[in-house]
Order: structure tokens, then sequence, then C-alpha cells
């Protein structure tokens, strides 16, 4: 691991921290969505631990999923604390001044960005690793809700300083702008939105529910006015200018973005039915035609990003290649979140409108190309940490 990059230290590099923190939440969906859980919302230890105890061909799958978990959580948390300290040191060269008065001020945002996925990776780990923790969760939501509030607000902070600079100043420069990169502020909004939105569907304190959907529907709603925003700019520099090629990457920030404000909307629905309408059972339709819609534009973004990279060569320069790149790391996110929309889509989608059934044939062919994206990343993931870190 490098120390003390000061001057050449960028906060994208938080996103080397996001990664594995997705990666981890990642490879809970699996128990999150094929381990029975009918009395909680979540895959929990109370029901996970006496399938592992069962010592079959579906404990070793358990175990590893474990130990994949953790290894990530690991590295999330590993470099969480370098990009801290690395940030305090940063925060005193003349490379900060200069970021502050530049289009890249907006990559602050990767900070509150990856302490949103802190909080969701320390609920995963407490809900995979701590028995009888769903006994006691109805008093741990409002200090879930108030963590990523907090976030939410320092990430708010952060956008209305570089906001209004640009406003007042006028010093947005058009030409720089031929990219998606500015949509890292939603990136975070979407972050938060949807981790307040868990107590909102959870929740069967209708108060708590409330509140928790009141604070994600402020998020989300920023988040969707900016999207319209930020893509009509983006999109027209990148018509005038041509695409940023080590910014190409950009495109593909739509998937988590998606990902996050699809997961939100699901979780806004099973609030909506449980707390307010008092109905036990959702919209399957609906859930149907929402995750239909959202898996539809990631992928027509995954094919616009993947066909614009290839024929810039991105990929064999900035991945495999010699050239480095800090915002080589986006590329984690999208991997992630494809994937993890990927299993709504399927047991959201499919399996609950009974269009194709669970642990059928159909149903892992169906599962198939999210779980080959999901290795693929890792594999990225590994080889951008070894190219940028050694």
């Amino acid at each position: 691991m490098i120390n003390n990059l000061k001057e050449q230290y960028s906060p994208l590099y938080f996103l080397a921290s996001l990664g594995p923190g997705g990666l981890a939440v990642s490879f809970y969906i699996y128990m999150f969505f094929m381990v029975p859980h009918p009395d909680t919302p979540m895959a929990t230890a109370d029901v996970i631990f006496p399938l592992v105890a069962r010592m079959d061909l579906v404990s070793l799958l358990l175990v590893l999923d474990y130990v994949v978990i953790l290894a990530l959580a690991f590295l999330h948390f590993r470099l969480l604390i370098w990009n801290i300290s690395e940030y305090r040191l940063f925060k005193q060269t003349e490379a900060f001044q200069r970021l502050k008065t530049t289009n890249q001020e907006v990559s602050l945002m990767a900070i509150p960005l990856t302490y949103a996925m802190t909080i969701n990776v320390c609920f995963v780990l407490g809900a995979i690793l701590v028995p009888k923790l769903w006994t006691v969760v109805e008093y741990l939501f409002p200090f879930a809700m108030a963590g990523f509030l907090a976030v939410g607000i320092y990430a708010m902070r952060l956008f209305l300083e570089y906001a209004t600079r640009v406003i007042i100043q006028k010093s947005f420069d058009f030409v720089q702008n031929n990219n998606l990169s500015q949509m890292i502020a939603i990136f975070a909004f979407s972050m938060v939105a949807v981790g307040l939105a868990a107590p909102g569907a959870m929740s069967h304190y209708k108060q708590v529910s409330a509140i928790g959907i009141f604070l994600s529907v402020f998020f989300s709603t920023v988040s969707i006015s900016l999207i319209i925003f930020k893509v009509t700019l983006g999109f027209k520099s990148i018509l005038e200018q041509g695409i940023s090629r080590e910014a190409s990457v950009s495109l593909w920030i739509m998937i988590p973005i998606l990902t996050l404000l699809g997961i939100t909307f699901v979780r806004y629905t099973y609030g909506f039915a449980h707390n307010f309408d008092h109905v036990t059972a959702v919209s399957k339709s609906w859930l149907f035609l929402l995750t239909s819609a959202v898996v539809s534009l990631q992928i027509m973004f995954g094919l616009l990003g993947f066909y614009t990279m290839k024929k810039l060569d991105y990929f064999s320069e900035f991945l495999y290649g010699s050239t480095k790149s800090v915002t080589s790391f986006a590329i984690i996110c999208p991997g992630v979140a494809f994937m993890v929309y990927g299993f709504f889509f399927v047991h959201q989608g499919l399996v609950l409108n009974e269009v194709v059934s669970q642990f059928s044939v159909a149903y892992f062919l169906v599962l198939l190309p999210f779980i080959y994206v999901q290795v693929k990343t890792v594999q990225l993931m590994l080889t951008l940490n070894r190219k940028m870190f050694s």
C-alpha cells in the first residue's frame, strides 16, 4: 500500500474502498434471496447458522459466501482508513485548493458516497454474524436513519458549496464536462436515499417508517431532479467536444444510480403496503414493471458505455495497460449494481409473479449473466488494486 500521496492524491481513491464494500453487499444478496426467512425481511444469522450446521453442499456454499463477504468487508475498511488518512494530508496541499476551483470539486462527493456504503456493510455484517439481532432491530433503525441522515447532510453541504461557487463565479468548465462524472453527486444522494428507505420498508412502527420514507423521498427526489439536469449538460458537452477518453467509464455511472433508486422504490412499495395500506401482499405486477424498466435502462447504458470504451481502447490502456488512472475505480460499481438489481429483477419481477420457479433450471439460467458480471467485477477489482497500489 502506498502512503503520503499528498498532491498526487484524489478523492476518487475513495472509490477503491467503495468497490469492495459494494461487492461484500452483493455476495450477501445470495443469502438474502436464496435462504428462506419467513419471519424477517432479511436473512439473518438465526436462519443462516442452522443451515451452516447441516454440513452439506448448502453449508459449504454458505461458508464460502461468509469468507468472501468478510474478506471484502476487511478490504473495504482497510482502504477506507487509508483514504481518510491520505485525504487529511491532501487537504493541507495546494492541489486541494486548486481542486476547489475546478469541475473536479464534485469528486469530493465520493467521500459521503463511501461513508453511506460503510453503513450498509456494517448492517450486512450485523445481520449475518449477530444472532437475535432482529429482536432489537427496531431500536437500531433510528440510529441507522441518524447515520444516513448525517452522511446526507455532509453530502448536501459539499454539493451546495460546489454548486453555489459555479453559479456565482460562472466558473463551470463546459469543455471539461465532456463525460458524466458530475453525476457522482447523484450517486451519493441515491445511496443515502436507499439507506433511509430501509427502515421505511422494514419497521413495524408507522412513525419510524414514515420518517424513513420522507427523508428518503427528499434525497431520491433531489437525485431524480439532478439526473435530468446533469445528463442533459453532460451529453451536450460530449456531443460538442467528444467524450473524454479517460472519463468514458462515467457512461456507466447511471447503472449504480438506477440500482439504488430502483431498490429505493421497491422498499417504498413494501413500506406503503405494510404500514400505510395495511395489506399483506404488494402489487406483483408493479414490481415486475419497475424491475423490468430499471434493468432495461441499465442494459442500454451498459451497452453504450461498453462499445464506446472498446472503440477508445479504454480497457487495454486503463485496466490492463500501463496507464494508471484513479477514475478506473469507477468501473467496479456498475458491475456490482447490475448484479444486485439483476437479482431483484429475477426474484421480485419473475419469481414473485411465477414467471419462473425458484431453483429451477430456468431460474439459474436467468441468473447466470448477472453472476458472470459479478465474477468479472471481482477480477477487475483485484487487477486494479494490484496496478494502482503496487
